[in-house]
């Protein structure tokens, strides 16, 4: 399981190929805003959200369903969410499936938020 760093998560917008997911609840977004790029799948619906079909998760989500291949980066407030969700998406077969271990509160503290 490798780990994104902040500068990969910043550069994310020139790779849309990656999918970067914050498994916050909206609560937590509504406080703190949320990273550029960023979708919004809870931690306790994303093994559903994962596998909806293709059709669903892009209806819902806005974005085309992850490949087994894709590059996916989770982050949370701290972290450890992430790594679960991580672990999670692993387990169902995404592959590259990584945690920014950083998640928000590095973020907010490299923006200046």
């Amino acid at each position: 399981m490798s780990i994104a760093t902040y500068e990969e998560v910043l550069d994310l917008p020139n790779h849309p190929e990656k999918l970067l997911i914050d498994v916050r609840g909206p609560e937590e977004l509504a406080e703190t805003g949320k990273i550029p790029t960023s979708i919004n799948i809870p931690l306790p619906v994303l093994e559903q959200g994962l596998k909806m079909s293709a059709d669903e998760f892009k209806g819902k989500f806005g974005r085309e369903k992850p490949a087994p291949e894709t590059e996916i980066i989770f982050h949370c407030k701290m972290g450890g969410r992430a790594q679960k969700a991580a672990d999670l998406a692993t387990s169902l077969g995404f592959a590259n499936a990584r945690n920014y271990k950083g998640s928000w509160t590095e973020w907010a503290a490299k923006q200046g938020k």
